[in-house]
């Protein structure tokens, strides 16, 4: 079955289709907290003990990097054209990353970023250069799989355009 066009995305213009926020394990200390509340495996009711014994007590500290990404951070924005990186407060463009330039993305889940169910998603070039990395995704596989259906169905729009464009009369 063939994917189909995304709804409310027009051809010629930049569209959003995902902002996304990283989560604190983009931090050293969201990550250090994910690391020390996945210390002890041992399980009850589902749950990790370490989890149990430092989760209420490191939350005061998770509202700081927590706050700090709000205020100060930035934010991913996955559009039919890009992958942008930019300020969550304004419009403050870091990065863009053209669609046609991933050629793979890549899932790095580092020491604390499991707990939050996080990862850093690496976009790669064709040579498997690192084009850029957006840290501390929560879901990354999500991310990731969004990224990939959004430059698959650029590239289908691409080569429509360039047919039909091949089709219509040579003005002179």
């Amino acid at each position: 079955m063939k994917p189909q066009a995304i709804a409310g995305v027009s051809a010629g213009a930049d569209s959003e289709l995902e902002s996304v926020y990283p989560s604190i394990a983009a931090t050293s200390l969201g990550r250090l907290i994910g690391v020390i509340c996945d210390a002890i495996p041992l399980r009850i009711g589902g749950v990790k003990v370490s989890t149990l014994l430092f989760a209420l007590p490191l939350a005061p500290l998770a509202v700081l990097p927590y706050g700090w990404l709000k205020l100060f951070g930035q934010r991913y924005l996955v559009t039919n054209r890009s992958v942008k990186v930019v300020s969550t407060l304004g419009v403050r463009l870091f990065r863009q990353i053209p669609l046609a330039e991933i050629d793979n993305i890549a899932i790095h889940v580092g020491a604390g970023q499991a707990f939050f169910h996080a990862g850093d998603v690496i976009l790669l070039k064709a040579n498997g250069d690192r084009l850029a990395t957006l840290e501390g995704v929560a879901r990354p596989a999500r991310l990731r799989q969004i990224i990939l259906d959004a430059r698959e169905a650029r590239g289908q729009n691409d080569a429509s355009l360039a047919i039909i464009r091949a089709r219509q009369p040579q003005l002179a």
